[in-house]
């Protein structure tokens, strides 16, 4: 069964060569993922709320789409339960662009005799990545002051499925 490599392969930010030709036989990358992430913008869309918390990057990385959606499947089902559908602005700052490649290596008794190894290697494609500087913002809840708590331990609950350092900061609208 096909399973996915652990998360730190894919996390150092870097800039993958990967050619996008309008004409197929000379692009490498022949067909791009599905993104997993389903929603980017959820809750109250309409109004306007006073205070801001959001997850932000203490370190440069890349975060997996599917670490992306668990994450925010996390917080909105957690927002939901404690404040309600429409008491949050709660979005998603990042989209996953950047694609992930890997060459398949055979395992097993006598693999060495089939395999060509890293000579020229390009890789398929196996997932996308979106990539996060330094103090930029993964997600964002606009709540009112009484749900400011929640909102807080929403993110708390999300660290734990995403690679990488985070800090929550919180801001007022002015």
């Amino acid at each position: 069964m096909a399973t996915l490599r652990k998360g730190k392969c894919y996390t150092a930010v870097t800039r993958p060569y990967t050619r996008r030709s309008k004409f197929k036989k000379k692009g490498f990358i022949k067909a791009v993922p599905a993104n997993r992430v389903v929603r980017y913008n959820m809750g109250d869309l309409n109004k306007s709320y006073p205070y801001t918390v959001s997850l932000v990057s203490k370190v440069d990385h890349q975060i997996r789409h599917n670490a992306l959606e668990s994450a925010r499947l996390i917080i909105n089902r957690n927002l939901t339960k404690l404040i309600g559908k429409t008491g949050y602005l709660f979005q998603l700052r990042l989209y996953p662009h950047q694609v992930l490649r890997e060459n398949k290596m055979l395992s097993g008794a006598h693999a060495d005799r089939l395999q060509t190894g890293m000579a020229h290697s390009f890789g398929k494609t196996v997932g996308l990545a979106a990539q996060v500087k330094k103090d930029r913002a993964v997600f964002s809840i606009s709540v009112n002051k009484n749900h400011l708590e929640f909102a807080k331990t929403s993110m708390k609950k999300s660290m734990a499925r995403l690679p990488g350092q985070y800090s929550i900061k919180v801001t007022e609208a002015k």
